[in-house]
């Protein structure tokens, strides 16, 4: 299913799913206010300066939470995904989501950045940005 804004993504999901998206946006909304969020790739993403940083999507069994820097995060408590820097969290009801642990993911988010926006151009390089 394609969405055109993440209201409508958000409405698209079961309730407790909504919940979870509900308290995600909220999160990184506060954290990010410089960031453009839209739906990329189907799911809400947030972007400095056109470079992903933090997204979510739903899974099959749960909503999951995805830092596309995640792996060089020193805070503890993502899980690697992918063959690149990304780290994720997974939720299966909002009360699972812990606020200091996401604080703390999303102040690092915003310093520690790989530059995903040129990965093609880069030939599947992937550098780290200052």
């Amino acid at each position: 299913m394609h969405f055109k804004t993440i209201d409508a993504y958000h409405a698209a999901q079961a309730p407790e799913d909504r919940a979870i998206c509900d308290a995600l946006r909220i999160a990184i909304d506060r954290a990010l206010p410089d960031a453009e969020a839209k739906i990329w790739h189907a799911h809400p993403v947030w972007f400095l300066n056109d470079n992903p940083i933090t997204g979510y999507s739903k899974l099959k069994s749960c909503i999951r939470l995805l830092f596309w820097s995640g792996q060089s995060f020193a805070a503890p408590g993502l899980h690697p995904e992918g063959s690149f820097k990304a780290a994720e969290a997974r939720y299966h009801s909002a009360a699972e989501i812990d606020p200091v642990a996401l604080d703390l993911w999303l102040a690092e988010a915003r310093v520690v950045q790989y530059d995903y926006k040129n990965i093609i151009r880069n030939k599947g390089r992937l550098d780290r940005l200052d």
